[in-house]
């Protein structure tokens, strides 16, 4: 990788909550390395993406949900974004088409923590307009995409349905297009900088979003607490513990005689075993942490808060 018109460089994915940013960065590499839900504010950290190929590394930054900052572990999401920002060399604002055309006004809200920082940036834009797939009349996005182009004239406005995986291969070639020449950062193979034990968790969380309801999710965190290699076995035996802010939410997460926690567990360690390619042994557990999303020295403790 010491051909000098090899390009390299890192994007940063953001935008409000359930715009679909998640779903773009794994369409964007072709596998998944960071989780999906059908609720917002899914992801909490940084996640980093990475694709590679013969003429450039791509280095995307998957970010939080940008949202009116409530809380502690609120406002250390909104600080990964900012963070994501500044190390960023292409932005990539991510929105959805579907919800500005049937609601025109929510636009400036939640565009609001970012519109203008970002209509005074002078670096590379790419604004990816996501879920077109969800209706057939394009020329409905004609209003979305003149806003658009009003509050940042410079950017490249991109439609795309990262869930069908329309347009990625074109926003992939613009965002080459875009990255500074440069080696790589990273090695040819490696697919992202999250830990393989952040992932696991990571995993279980998602299984945690989709089986459960209202706002218990958003009042969870897992910790991978024990990690073992049975090579006797051929397996790896992973403990982790999932943490609920109440004891409602711990009955509710282990469910009617064990049910919703087996069924976490069990489609969690499929993915697992996916994502480690060997046999898994998955214990969990479930523990009451009162506000532990106030917890400053707790989400330090599990990553969500910078030391």
């Amino acid at each position: 990788m010491t051909d000098t018109t090899f390009r390299c460089g890192r994007v940063a994915i953001m935008g409000p909550p359930n715009a679909g940013k998640s779903t773009l960065l794994n369409a964007l590499l072709g596998q998944k390395v960071t989780i999906v839900t059908p609720r917002p504010q899914t992801t909490r950290n940084q996640i980093v993406g990475i694709h590679t190929d013969a003429h450039c590394q791509m280095i995307f930054m998957d970010t939080p949900g940008l949202t009116q900052v409530r809380g502690r572990l609120s406002k250390t999401m909104i600080q990964a974004v900012w963070q994501s920002l500044g190390q960023a060399d292409v932005v990539m604002p991510v929105l959805d088409a579907h919800l500005y055309i049937l609601h025109p006004e929510f636009l400036d809200r939640d565009l609001a923590p970012v519109a203008q920082a970002l209509a005074e940036d002078t670096r590379p834009m790419i604004a990816a307009v996501n879920k077109v797939d969800l209706f057939a009349d394009k020329s409905r996005m004609l209003p979305l995409l003149t806003r658009l182009h009003d509050m940042w004239p410079k950017a490249e406005i991109f439609p795309v349905s990262a869930l069908l995986k329309d347009g990625i291969a074109a926003l992939a070639d613009l965002v080459r297009s875009c990255l500074p020449a440069g080696p790589a950062a990273y090695p040819d193979d490696q697919i992202s900088t999250a830990p393989v034990r952040f992932m696991v968790a990571e995993i279980i969380r998602e299984k945690l979003f989709l089986h459960l309801r209202q706002e218990v999710p958003y009042s969870v965190a897992v910790d991978v607490e024990n990690w073992e290699e049975d090579e006797q076995r051929g397996q790896t035996i992973i403990h982790a513990v999932i943490y609920v802010a109440r004891p409602m939410h711990k009955a509710m997460v282990i469910g009617r005689a064990g049910a919703t926690i087996k069924q976490i567990g069990t489609d969690a360690r499929k993915d697992i075993q996916e994502l480690l390619e060997g046999k898994v042994h998955l214990e969990l557990w479930v523990k009451v942490r009162e506000r532990w999303t106030e917890d400053a020295a707790f989400l330090r403790d599990m990553g969500l808060m910078p030391e």
